[in-house]
């Protein structure tokens, strides 16, 4: 009798379910064999059709070969090209003009470079092409999630969250409150300054590259004087502008770069972590990389802004050139 009455007021955890509902998903892949016995348990553990299709549609299926198991190499492997044009990038704009100290002398190496990326072809292969596939396949992946999700909490014949908000019954707890409340994935921290990053790079090649074109029919004439020739212009914006391009760029990349070779500790780890020798493990990683991403921005504002920053107004007929350009962009 006391069994049956502790039953009548027994209430279901939520902290399970409200944990993992917070947790940031991440893609499983299924390169690695399973045991035989560890195979056939998660095997007979997708006994019905509905879950089934549904793991196979979002790639966390037994193969590991649905959409989001490609969308998420596109991103990945995308990642790595633009990684090349960034450190190609890195060398012309700061490395170089930091050795030289001058940017008559540091600008005939970007020139040289820009046999590599700056082509009708490579151009858009290096630069152009993984930008679009790293954003699109990213904001695909959240589609994607989004739409587990809410087959997850609302397909199952559940009411939906506000069903739950409008019935009478509404007041008594639920194991799936927490859950439906949430359809949108987590959006951590390498995800918003990743859609930060892309707005402010935007503007950077519309800056560099579109607007040279639209001016003076090509961009041959742009390179570091143009750049410090709008830091002479309007030396407040560009300053607070390539300071958010560069530690906004640099942290996402690092990050980024961190977690693609598994290096980087999970979204929340300070919350979902409990035993000390690997909440130390993973702070220690979390230091070091913000640590690559702090020297990593250092780095280039040194060449950028205490280099090509400090060259002055660019004089003579390729000075009033840029001064078109910078006033068909409203500076």
């Amino acid at each position: 009798m006391a069994s049956d009455t502790s039953s009548l007021y027994r209430r279901d955890s939520q902290e399970t379910l409200f944990s993992l509902a917070q947790l940031d998903p991440s893609p499983i892949d299924q390169d690695k064999e399973l045991p035989g016995d560890a195979m056939e348990s998660s095997t007979s553990t997708l006994g019905t059709p509905m879950r089934s299709s549904t793991a196979s549609l979002l790639g966390l299926g037994g193969s590991g070969r649905g959409p989001i198991f490609y969308l998420t190499r596109i991103q990945r492997y995308s990642s790595y090209t633009f990684t090349f044009f960034a450190g190609l990038h890195l060398a012309n704009t700061s490395l170089i003009p930091l050795v030289y100290r001058s940017v008559p002398y540091s600008e005939p190496f970007l020139l040289m470079t820009r046999e590599l990326y700056q082509t009708p072809v490579t151009e858009p292969l290096l630069v152009g092409l993984p930008v679009l596939a790293h954003v699109a396949s990213g904001f695909a992946i959240r589609l994607l999630r989004r739409a587990q999700n809410k087959r997850r909490y609302h397909g199952d014949g559940h009411p939906g969250f506000w069903d739950r908000a409008l019935s009478p019954k509404s007041s008594l707890p639920s194991p799936t409150s927490h859950a439906s409340s949430r359809i949108w994935p987590v959006f951590s921290n390498i995800a918003a300054s990743g859609y930060t990053f892309a707005v402010l790079l935007t503007s950077h090649v519309a800056m560099n590259r579109v607007l040279p074109l639209v001016v003076d029919g090509d961009s041959s004439n742009i390179g570091l004087a143009y750049v410090a020739h709008g830091f002479a212009r309007h030396a407040t914006s560009a300053h607070a502008t390539y300071a958010l391009l560069l530690s906004i760029g640099a942290g996402h990349m690092v990050w980024g770069m961190a977690r693609w070779l598994d290096l980087a500790p999970p979204a929340n780890w300070k919350k979902i972590t409990f035993d000390k020798p690997t909440r130390s493990r993973r702070r220690r990683a979390w230091w070091a990389i913000n640590a690559t991403a702090v020297s990593l921005t250092l780095i280039w504002a040194a060449g950028g802004l205490g280099v090509v920053a400090q060259a002055g107004p660019t004089q003579g007929w390729l000075g009033s050139v840029y001064d078109r350009i910078y006033e068909l962009a409203g500076r």
